[in-house]
C-alpha cells in the first residue's frame, strides 16, 4: 500500500491490486462471456472500489480510447498508402476523418486489442467516474480524463452515423452514460473546466432523433436524441 501525494491531495493506492483487478476485468468480462452487456457492465462497476477502483476505471478509459486512436492512426495509413491521400486524425474531433474517409474506415470499437468491450468494462468506468465524480477529480488530473470522456463519445455516434453501426440499448447507455459522466466531472472540476469539444458542440446545434434497437431483436425499443442530451447536461 502507498500513498502518493498529488497536490493537496493524498491518494491511496495499490499499483500490485490495481493490475490484478484490471487483468480480472479484462479476463472475466466481455463479448466471449454469455450474458448480457448491461449486466456485465453492472457486475464490473460494483468491483471498481475506492480509490484504486476509480483509478483503475480512469486507466480503462484511457487505454481505450488510446487503442481506439492507434487503430484509426493504422487505417489512415492503409488508406494512404492504397488510394494516394492523406487524412488528418484530431483526437478531439474524429468527425472530419469520418466524413471525409468513412467508407474506407472500418468501426472497431467492439473488436480492439487489449480485451476492453465498450458495453462492458469501458461502460462500467464510465458509471464508476462519473457517480464519484468528486472523488475522481481528486485522485487524478481530471482534464485528460474528461477528454478521454468526449473521446470515446465521440466515436461511439460516428459509428452510428458513419460506421453503420445499430444503435442498440446497449450503445445508447453508454452514450448516455458518457454524457452523464461528462457532465459530473465538470460539475466537480476545482477550476474552470475546458471547453467542450467541436463535435459535442456540433451535435448540440441538432436535434436528431435515433431508433434504439433491442440487443437481440429487430425491434426499436425506444428512442435517443444525442443534441438534446448534450444540451440538456451539458450547458447547465
Amino acid at each position: 500500500m502507498r500513498w502518493f501525494g498529488r497536490g493537496r491531495r493524498r491518494v491511496e493506492q495499490d499499483p500490485a491490486r490495481q493490475e490484478t483487478l484490471l487483468r480480472d476485468l479484462r479476463q472475466r468480462f466481455g463479448a466471449h462471456v454469455p450474458g448480457p452487456f448491461g449486466e456485465q457492465a453492472r457486475a464490473v462497476a460494483g468491483l471498481l472500489e475506492g480509490d484504486d477502483g476509480l483509478l483503475v476505471a480512469v486507466r480503462i478509459l484511457r487505454e481505450f480510447a488510446d487503442t481506439a486512436c492507434s487503430d484509426l492512426l493504422a487505417q489512415v495509413d492503409q488508406l494512404r498508402r492504397r488510394t494516394g491521400h492523406g487524412f488528418a486524425v484530431d483526437r478531439r474531433n474524429y468527425r472530419p476523418l469520418w466524413q471525409a474517409a468513412g467508407p474506407g474506415l472500418r468501426w472497431s470499437l467492439f473488436e480492439l486489442p487489449g480485451g476492453l468491450h465498450p458495453y462492458v468494462q469501458v461502460a462500467a468506468a464510465v458509471t464508476v467516474v462519473g457517480t464519484q465524480a468528486r472523488r475522481t477529480v481528486r485522485v487524478t488530473d481530471p482534464d485528460p480524463l474528461l477528454a478521454h470522456v468526449f473521446e470515446v463519445l465521440d466515436l461511439t455516434v460516428a459509428g452510428w452515423e458513419y460506421g453503420r453501426v445499430r444503435v442498440d440499448v446497449d450503445g445508447a447507455a453508454l452514450a448516455d452514460g458518457l454524457i452523464s459522466a461528462a457532465r459530473d466531472l465538470r460539475a466537480a472540476m476545482p477550476d474552470e473546466p475546458p471547453p467542450l469539444p467541436p463535435p459535442v458542440r456540433e451535435l448540440m446545434r441538432r436535434n436528431n432523433t435515433i431508433d434504439v434497437y433491442a440487443p437481440t431483436e429487430n425491434r426499436v425499443a425506444g428512442a435517443f436524441n444525442p443534441g438534446r442530451e448534450m444540451r440538456e447536461s451539458l450547458l447547465t
